[in-house]
């Protein structure tokens, strides 16, 4: 879902980040903004708002910037999140199960 949104890590800053030496952050921090829009999808809210997310991340005490959530709600505008989900769920194959089994 990350990707299909595009909303963390954007590629023009990992670019950026090669040519400066700078250190990439880690997908976990964008992925907070995406898991507290995707709680307020599950929570009834068919398109959350910034306060929506606000909102969960601030109940559970999670520094965010207003921001990425702003750039979560954008990308998702007009976009349903069951949808993403489901497209984006074929790509998993590619991964592999690497469970053994036996």
């Amino acid at each position: 879902l990350a990707q299909a949104v595009g909303c963390w890590p954007p590629t023009d800053f990992l670019a950026r980040a090669r040519s400066q030496r700078v250190a990439a952050p880690s997908s976990s921090m964008g992925m907070k903004y995406l898991g507290a829009y995707l709680m307020a999808v599950i929570g009834g809210k068919e398109s959350p708002t910034a306060d929506d997310v606000k909102a969960i991340l601030e109940a559970g005490g999670i520094e965010f910037e207003a921001e990425m959530i702003d750039r979560v709600i954008e990308r998702m505008d007009g976009k349903q999140a069951h949808e993403l989900i489901a497209a984006g769920y074929g790509k998993f194959a590619a991964c592999g199960g690497g469970g053994g089994g036996g």
